[in-house]
């Protein structure tokens, strides 16, 4: 594929990403600090809606193989922005419950996004023809959904100095960026898809029949588990541990410039040194980086900004290296919906049990956000239970870096 086609494929990643990143990290904090809902009914929910998204993953997938995945990907769009708009208009829901509001406006948005996404990523997989191809469109497409994490954590610092009205801002630029990359990618070729004919078990068999695709499930889950808690933590940690709220747009904003940059390097180090190892060398440099944030405190933000360029270096083959293998095994079967539906399954439960797991269990340690009170939990989670998982993730990865290599 020609460059050009490859950038505007790659160019629907920002509005997807300016969606998703305050879902999961905007979110909570907004409804805590508005008064409207406790932490544990806050993590209660989000354990809810994502457990059914994640459920709802293989199913979109299924669908999706069996539809063609461009249209499809128009067609999720429209839940996923109404439900956006809903979410973050929380003065709406004192006319119902609140509860009740966040649950229909999260289940409306991550429903619509996941279809959306599930479609996107396949679609991804028709276009390429080859290994190379299909890891440059993927290279695009994340590095496009880094900027729009970079864009989405400026803005609200950017629109306004409180912080929930900056948060509240954010449906009007989504809107806007959704038209203009919706008419930027007119004309994109459909790809080569065969549509299937097959039950939703049969599509899930040839998934799970596959060890390969099992064994980049393991290393998935262990590596995105590690990297969900700090996202659902990070605000509390740098509002309550730091101190430092109004640089929350700025860490944010580096730690992603800092992952979208590096995109390329990784590329390109994959193509010689082979994914399996250029993931494993990553991981440990997000390892050694992040492992400094447990000796941070108050006014420590310029210390913690480091630690953001060096993370956000390493996460780039996270959102890069692993969705290239799985476009090459999904085309492989002639099942790219059912494998990335499957795979977005997994990083559900991954942020279902980061916010149904940490937020609780901050309740229970006495934690409160806006206090620097008992935040020795907080960075426990925030920090120490990710490195260990971050560590299993590269055992798993180097136990079966030979396999992953020679079949795919």
């Amino acid at each position: 594929m020609r460059r050009g086609q490859v950038l505007r494929y790659g160019l629907l990643g920002l509005p997807l990403a300016f969606g998703a990143l305050p879902i999961y990290l905007f979110v909570p904090d907004l409804y805590a600090r508005s008064g409207l809902l406790g932490l544990t009914t806050i993590g209660a929910v989000l354990l809810l809606t994502r457990l059914l998204d994640a459920v709802a993953d293989p199913c979109f997938g299924w669908l999706i193989d069996r539809h063609p995945r461009k249209r499809s990907l128009y067609v999720a769009l429209i839940p996923f922005g109404f439900g956006f708009y809903a979410l973050f208009t929380p003065a709406l829901s004192t006319l119902f419950d609140p509860a009740l509001w966040l649950f229909a406006a999260l289940t409306c948005c991550t429903l619509g996004f996941s279809a959306a996404m599930i479609a996107y990523q396949a679609w991804g997989g028709d276009l390429g023809t080859d290994a190379v191809e299909r890891l440059r469109l993927t290279g695009a497409r994340e590095a496009f959904i880094l900027v729009g994490v970079v864009t989405a954590a400026v803005i609200p610092t950017a629109v306004s100095d409180q912080p929930l009205t900056g948060v509240q801002s954010l449906p009007w630029f989504l809107g806007a960026f959704l038209v203009m990359v919706l008419v930027v990618m007119q004309g994109l070729p459909v790809g080569r898809q065969t549509l299937s004919d097959q039950s939703l078990t049969s599509r899930l068999k040839i998934a799970w029949a596959d060890t390969t695709y099992r064994r980049l499930l393991g290393v998935f889950f262990a590596n995105g588990v590690a990297s969900a808690f700090p996202a659902t933590l990070f605000v509390f940690y740098v509002t309550d541990v730091l101190q430092a709220p109004d640089k929350t747009g700025l860490l944010l904003g580096t730690y992603f410039l800092a992952a979208a940059m590096a995109v390329p390097v990784w590329v390109r180090m994959a193509q010689s040194l082979g994914r399996p190892l250029t993931w494993i060398l990553a991981m440990a440099i997000a390892v050694v980086s992040f492992s400094g944030a447990a000796f941070l405190g108050a006014g420590d933000w310029l210390w913690f900004l480091l630690i953001c360029i060096g993370s956000g270096i390493a996460v780039g083959t996270d959102l890069t290296i692993p969705a290239s293998m799985v476009a090459d095994l999904g085309e492989k079967h002639q099942a790219a919906g059912t494998y990335f539906g499957v795979w977005n399954l997994v990083a559900k439960i991954n942020l279902a049990l980061a916010a149904g797991i940490a937020l609780p269990l901050l309740a229970v340690f006495d934690y409160a956000p806006g206090s620097a009170a008992h935040t020795d939990a907080l960075v426990a989670a925030y920090v120490l239970l990710p490195l260990v998982l971050k560590c299993l993730a590269i055992f798993l990865l180097y136990r079966w870096r030979h396999n992953l290599t020679l079949s795919i």
